[in-house]
């Protein structure tokens, strides 16, 4: 089992929800990204999730094309990003995770990709444009090295689309709050509760809501019915405050998954 299922199993044990924060790596500067990994383990948070810049990123707003336009310009590759986490693991087992594109881990090749992450650390990722039909051989070469391939649910996502998803996933399933890009406003209704307890029934897999989560009121109300909650944009726009103010927001959000 992966460090993401062994951390869900302790969080669902002891009658909690997963808060897991995400940053753009690289954004300003690695080595800042280093120290808000630590800033965002200081402030309970059970699993990391790293963007890894790219120039198309078609799931993403405003906020996070922008941390990886930065990013870029600082030459932040995926082949740094994992040297990255190698280093972090000096210190730290918080579980990560990356966050990235297909095209970076083509060219970088699926196998020596899943290889090399995982033997930096870095215990899954998150591909948003790719589905689980295309991804036969990526999910092959993880399983090798209990690293998580996590895929996407949509609202709109049809019931045969979700079930492949379900199987497919390890470690958990990630479900899009919105039919937008990250950073839109969240609008809660009662089908998305509705919509993770149906995604839940079809494998026990674990179900994290993300995009559009940005205050304490909404991560409350969403971790009321799903595994986990996943804030990114609105990490994103505060990691340049001082210190203080992004701990103290950091731990609001902390405080309201519990």
């Amino acid at each position: 089992m992966s460090r993401i299922g062994k951390k869900f199993r302790e969080i669902v044990r002891g009658g909690k929800k997963a808060f897991i924060p995400y940053i753009m790596a690289g954004d300003p500067s690695l080595a800042r990204t280093h120290e808000l990994i630590g800033i965002l383990e200081d402030c309970g948070a059970d699993i990391i999730e790293l963007g890894v810049p790219f120039s198309d990123p078609l799931a993403d707003g405003p906020t996070i094309q922008k941390a990886a336009q930065r990013a870029l310009a600082q030459g932040v590759t995926l082949r740094k990003v994992i040297e990255l986490v190698a280093d972090v693991r000096k210190r730290s087992q918080t579980p990560i995770l990356l966050m990235t594109y297909y095209n970076p881990i083509f060219h970088y090749g699926e196998e020596r990709f899943v290889r090399d992450a995982s033997e930096a650390g870095v215990d899954g990722i998150i591909v948003p444009d790719l589905p689980p039909e295309e991804a036969r051989d990526i999910l092959a070469f993880s399983k090798r090295s209990d690293f998580d391939i996590i895929f996407l649910v949509a609202p709109t996502s049809t019931g045969e689309r979700a079930g492949k998803v379900a199987k497919s996933s390890r470690g958990f399933i990630y479900y899009v709050s919105i039919t937008g890009i990250t950073g839109s406003k969240l609008t809660m209704d009662s089908s998305i509760a509705s919509h993770v307890a149906r995604i839940r029934s079809m494998s026990g897999t674990p179900v994290a809501v993300g995009f559009g989560i940005s205050t304490p009121e909404e991560a409350a109300e969403v971790a009321a019915f799903a595994d986990g909650v996943i804030v990114g944009s609105a990490i994103v726009k505060r990691a340049a405050e001082p210190d203080g103010l992004l701990r103290e927001y950091l731990s609001s959000l902390r405080k309201a998954v519990s």
